[in-house]
C-alpha cells in the first residue's frame, strides 16, 4: 500500500487523492465511501483469481488494477446493499485508481477506453490467501 493512504482506506487500495476527488463528485460523504471501499475490498480479494483470469490487468506497487466492463461492476455491486450514490462513488473511485495504475505501469500496451471500468485489489494481501 502506498504511503498516501488514509486510515479510512488503509484496507483498500484507494489513495486519499482519489477518495477526495470521488467525494467532491458525489453527494455521499467521504467516511461512507471509505467504509464501502473497505467492505468491497474484502470481497474483491476473494475474486482476485477470477478477475486475473478474465480481465486485462496491470500491477504497480502492490496494487493490481483490472480493466472491466460496466456489467462486471453491476455484478460486483449486486452482492451489496449500497445506495445508488455510494455504489456510483465506489465504482468511480475504483475506476480512477485503476486508470492511474494503468498509466503508471510500464509493461501495459492497452489503456482504458472511455466506457471501461476499473477494479483495484491489493495483491500483496490477495497473494497471502
Amino acid at each position: 500500500m502506498s504511503d498516501d493512504q488514509s486510515l479510512e482506506t488503509d484496507e483498500a487500495p484507494i489513495s486519499d487523492d482519489v477518495l477526495e476527488r470521488t467525494t467532491d463528485r458525489s453527494d455521499a460523504d467521504a467516511e461512507a465511501i471509505a467504509d464501502a471501499l473497505v467492505v468491497l475490498h474484502s470481497t474483491l480479494i476473494g475474486r482476485h483469481a477470477e478477475l486475473e483470469r478474465e480481465h486485462d490487468y496491470a500491477t504497480v506497487d502492490g496494487t493490481r488494477a483490472y480493466r472491466v466492463s460496466a456489467d462486471v461492476w453491476d455484478e460486483l455491486l449486486a452482492d451489496f446493499e449500497f445506495d445508488d450514490e455510494i455504489a456510483t462513488a465506489v465504482a468511480s473511485a475504483h475506476t480512477e485508481q485503476a486508470r492511474l495504475v494503468f498509466v503508471d505501469a510500464v509493461d501495459v500496451d492497452e489503456r482504458f477506453a472511455d466506457d471501461d471500468r476499473g477494479v483495484v485489489v491489493s495483491i500483496d494481501t490477495a497473494e497471502e490467501f
